[in-house]
């Protein structure tokens, strides 16, 4: 029986940090050989060895599709789970259920992100110092980077919510991030905001940083595509009673369904879980 009272509300506090924890945990255990040369990266800064920078930096690009993609995408199982209202399931088995069924998918969206952004950063920084004149083009690459970064955390939700294959994937989390920013700029700044927590108290790096912001942005783009569904149902629904116009606040949906922009998360992308 479930205690009551403020006994009880104790309950339900240590078992939620007991669930944020243990996720966060789990995500760095996965991203271990990532984590490692990020140590090391950070020590080599601080000493200055360019030989060093790179190096790790090269390592650290290699084993991210392999390592940190797939365990966040393991990460984003559990608290969409959270975000639907389960809330008992065991998070170990829930987790490692998540890296088995997505390890490909986001094994392969991360190649994709990864030597993009690899690509983005040198030539940014390329046109920013050595070509000055060019430097328009190193703020445009810049620009690109922030979008492609911040569509991360569509990518995940989307791989993790719905059925639909990795190309599919990747270009509604572009798409989506271009379209609704303001509802993914407040989830960058809210992991802004924890962050700078996790600066102020370094042991929630191990304890909640990465569990607290999967939770911020999978709660966002859920809130987010249950607005799009539910519009693209009413245009639906007015399309088969023969009306001609749509109700003018449906327009930005109307425009996304029929310019097929992210039409596979309204018509394509069955949800994962269903029977």
């Amino acid at each position: 029986m479930e205690p009551r009272g403020m006994m009880g509300g104790f309950y339900k506090v240590t078992e939620w940090i007991m669930r944020i924890s243990g996720s966060n945990l789990l995500w760095m255990l996965c991203s271990l050989p990532f984590f490692f040369f990020l140590v090391i990266r950070l020590q080599v800064l601080q000493i200055s060895e360019l030989e060093g920078e790179t190096a790790t930096l090269y390592a650290m690009g290699i084993l991210a599709p392999f390592t940190i993609f797939p365990a966040t995408a393991a990460l984003f199982t559990v608290v969409r789970k959270w975000v639907m209202g389960e809330t008992d399931l065991g998070i170990i088995k829930l987790f490692f259920r998540g890296y088995k069924e997505n390890y490909k998918q986001s094994m392969l969206g991360g190649i994709f992100y990864t030597a993009l952004i690899v690509i983005m950063y040198f030539a940014y920084f390329f046109y920013m110092n050595e070509m000055q004149n060019l430097q328009v083009i190193g703020i445009i690459m810049l620009v690109l980077l922030v979008i492609l970064l911040l569509s991360l955390f569509n990518f995940f939700s989307i791989m993790t919510h719905l059925y639909m294959s990795t190309k599919e994937i990747i270009k509604n989390a572009v798409l989506l991030s271009i379209i609704k920013p303001f509802r993914l700029l407040s989830t960058a700044l809210c992991v802004v905001f924890l962050g700078l927590i996790t600066f102020r108290f370094t042991w929630l790096i191990m304890f909640g940083f990465a569990s607290l912001s999967a939770l911020v942005a999978f709660f966002n783009f859920y809130n987010g595509y249950a607005k799009i569904q539910e519009k693209a149902e009413k245009m639906r629904a007015a399309e088969e009673e023969g009306q001609e116009g749509a109700d003018p606040e449906n327009k930005d949906a109307e425009a996304v369904i029929e310019h097929g922009e992210i039409k596979e998360l309204t018509e394509g992308g069955e949800h994962k879980d269903r029977n």
